[in-house]
């Protein structure tokens, strides 16, 4: 419920009240029942609320018995996410994945209510139907569908153009020696706030459940003098709509051809290990699941000193606090240390002092971890990545 009065908020809801109802089984009618059906409708009419938003996935006959019987408008999990979504897209690829999501969403509940109307006509009247249950109605659904149908084409292959541009950047990128680093995770664990303090970039930082939708990529430079591209991706939520994960495929390539993921987590969260768990589902739906990992547990900074001096880093986990730019350079380090793409090599480098362009590669591009001059060279003990390697080859010594 805390979660749920979270995406209320973030989509500018203010909040009347919620209730929670127990039952052996959903009602197929209104899901809850006509007893806690009455209750909210009571409590809706004293607190004047315009809106009421199940945490469960409707049918559109639940939807329109509910709204019957409270008088106000009634949305399901699934809609408010689409909501947010909606609200926080900026790019024309995230706003044209969000309608895609939303039209997918539409469709059946239209198509539902067409059918509904074809057995109510199809069936009274010897087949012919009573007078009202044909003509300009389900005329108008059909067109609807037919129009709602046309569009979800249209975007899937604007969508479907997005992939293909995305692909091609991919493949140049991949000719290139650098790896693709992804963060992933449940909403608002901190993932933009890390992004930026990695990066010093200035991506949307906010406490609100999916402030950042559209992909955004940035160049990094690791311990090693390796460069890498950071991915920030969509924050997942437990129940995820399906239309979502579909919809955002194209963006969420980025994951599935990472090098490494970066999976962050709420080290103050209660429910973290629920969390990482919906994380885990996503991760298996995009066939993701095998890429390899770092587990990244962020926000240190919130918990108590004891609990905090007792966390302790190990081959698969790193602490960090984003926020203070606390454990960063250790991350940073593990990250050069996981990555096997550009591998790096310890080397003892003679490199004549004119050869100019030559050292300066050097100075950009490797770790230099001792430096002496003699005879007119540049004695160098230096750790180098395998592009740069190849091109300083004739100067690698004993």
């Amino acid at each position: 419920m805390a979660e749920l009065r979270e995406l209320a908020s973030s989509a500018g809801a203010e909040i009347a009240g919620d209730f929670i109802q127990s039952r052996p089984k959903p009602d197929p009618a209104t899901l809850i029942g006509r007893g806690k059906l009455e209750e909210i409708a009571g409590a809706a009419a004293s607190a004047h609320a315009e809106l009421i938003i199940f945490d469960h996935d409707l049918s559109p006959s639940q939807q329109r018995n509910i709204e019957d019987a409270v008088g106000v408008r009634v949305i399901d999990r699934t809609q408010l996410i689409l909501d947010i979504f909606a609200r926080h897209a900026r790019t024309r690829e995230g706003q044209l994945q969000v309608e895609l999501a939303q039209l997918e969403y539409l469709l059946p509940r239209l198509a539902g209510r067409g059918i509904e109307m074809s057995q109510i006509a199809g069936t009274a009247g010897g087949g012919r139907g009573p007078i009202g249950t044909r003509g300009p109605g389900e005329t108008q659904l059909e067109t609807d569908r037919r129009k709602i149908a046309r569009r979800i084409r249209y975007i899937q292959q604007q969508v479907e153009n997005v992939r293909r541009t995305r692909t091609q950047q991919r493949q140049r990128r991949e000719s290139v020696p650098i790896a693709t680093v992804a963060l992933v995770g449940y909403t608002n664990t901190g993932k933009s706030t890390l992004f930026n303090a990695l990066t010093r970039a200035s991506v949307l930082e906010s406490p609100r459940l999916f402030a950042t939708l559209d992909p955004t990529i940035r160049s990094l430079q690791l311990p090693s003098r390796r460069k890498i591209l950071l991915s920030d991706t969509v924050g997942f939520i437990r129940n995820l709509p399906h239309t979502l994960v579909t919809a955002f495929r194209a963006t969420l390539e980025e994951v599935q051809r990472a090098a490494l993921l970066l999976e962050v987590s709420d080290v103050t969260s209660p429910i973290a290990a629920e969390q990482n768990a919906q994380v885990e589902k996503v991760l298996r739906e995009l066939e993701a699941q095998n890429r390899p990992r770092l587990h990244v547990r962020n926000k240190t900074d919130l918990l108590p000193a004891a609990r905090r001096d007792a966390l302790q880093d190990d081959g698969n986990t790193v602490h960090v606090s984003a926020a203070k730019g606390i454990g960063i350079s250790t991350l940073l380090d593990r990250i050069d240390a996981m990555l096997q793409e550009d591998a790096l090599s310890r080397v003892k480098l003679r490199v004549p002092q004119r050869e100019g362009k030559a050292l300066a590669m050097l100075e950009g591009q490797a770790r230099i971890f001792s430096r002496a001059y003699r005879d007119g060279f540049v004695e160098l003990d230096a750790q180098v990545p395998a592009s740069v390697l190849r091109k300083v080859q004739s100067f690698v010594g004993d």
